[in-house]
């Protein structure tokens, strides 16, 4: 398979089941609920060593708000229950709650309950007040600027972590171009993050080193600086290769935004530089589920 002749390898990307929920930012303006949502997903990559992985979804209109105000909606995954409540309540209360004139609503509305403002109204040393809005508590905390306005709790749902497509290019600069054309595309959609800086990630892992200490190292078989050290997955004229992970709050969604995000970054074609399209797996070992290229592109 090819698109404008960039071959389609006949691979697929292995991702794994995750745990995630979406929070509503706002702020008196767009500026400033921009501000709370990237000090929140900050150093939110990879849970090899962040955590979790967070972004922003997308931006939110005032009638799309449950205040009424401009808005953010930002995705966090973790691996477990337990480390996204500890996610939520550390990036929340040093993010958020400190950014001024901004609140904090939960974005997914089923599922098991996560401590939102239950965990942060304590800041308010005794002085905040909750208040029940038909089904939903909210909590009022007393800061500077007024009052931190929380809902009680959020929502967590089951997700995808870890979908992936790799790009194969003859020099940096075009695997670079292709993937900033893939994230472009990619990010007009719902239920997906692109977590790595500008939703690309140089430095692709495999699972395991020959260092002990180290759960994830270099992807040594897509390195071209190895090429001739190692049992190489490049061919000669492939100078660079981009990697772009994909989590999604369902398995559609993430094959979705792959095949947006290849038929982007294939935009500018063989003639362009982008040789092959290939995906990052472990031979089926990593995870459940399996994104075939070929399957998602036809």
């Amino acid at each position: 398979m090819k698109i404008n002749g960039v071959l389609i390898e006949d691979t697929f990307a292995e991702a794994f089941p995750m745990k995630a929920t979406r929070l509503i930012l706002t702020a008196h303006n767009a500026t400033w609920a921009n501000h709370a949502a990237n000090a929140l997903t900050g150093f939110a990559t990879s849970v090899i060593g962040c955590g979790c992985e967070a972004s922003i979804e997308r931006q939110l209109k005032r009638t799309e708000t449950p205040d009424g105000r401009p808005g953010v909606a930002v995705l966090l995954f973790a691996m477990s229950n337990k480390e996204l409540t500890k996610q939520l309540r550390n990036r929340v209360s040093q993010c958020v709650l400190t950014a001024p004139t901004s609140a904090c609503f939960a974005g997914i509305l089923e599922g098991d309950p996560l401590p939102l403002g239950k965990a942060l109204r304590y800041f308010g040393d005794g002085y905040q007040i909750s208040k029940q809005l038909g089904s939903k508590r909210y909590w009022r905390v007393p800061v500077m600027d007024g009052e931190f306005l929380c809902e009680d709790v959020t929502r967590v749902t089951k997700a995808v972590g870890g979908g992936n497509f790799l790009i194969l290019a003859e020099t940096q600069a075009q695997a670079l171009d292709a993937s900033e054309l893939a994230v472009r595309a990619m990010r007009r959609l719902r239920d997906i993050i692109l977590p790595f800086p500008g939703g690309v990630v140089r430095s692709g892992s495999k699972v395991g080193s020959k260092y002990k200490t180290l759960p994830a190292s270099t992807n040594h078989r897509y390195c071209p600086t190895l090429r001739g050290l190692v049992d190489s997955a490049l061919p000669p004229n492939v100078g660079a290769v981009l990697e772009i992970v994909i989590d999604g709050l369902t398995p559609a969604a993430i094959a979705l935004a792959t095949r947006v995000g290849v038929q982007a970054a294939c935009t500018r074609g063989r003639r362009g530089g982008i040789v092959a399209i290939s995906a990052g797996n472990y031979g089926g070992n990593l995870g459940p589920f399996h994104f075939k290229l070929r399957e998602i592109l036809q």
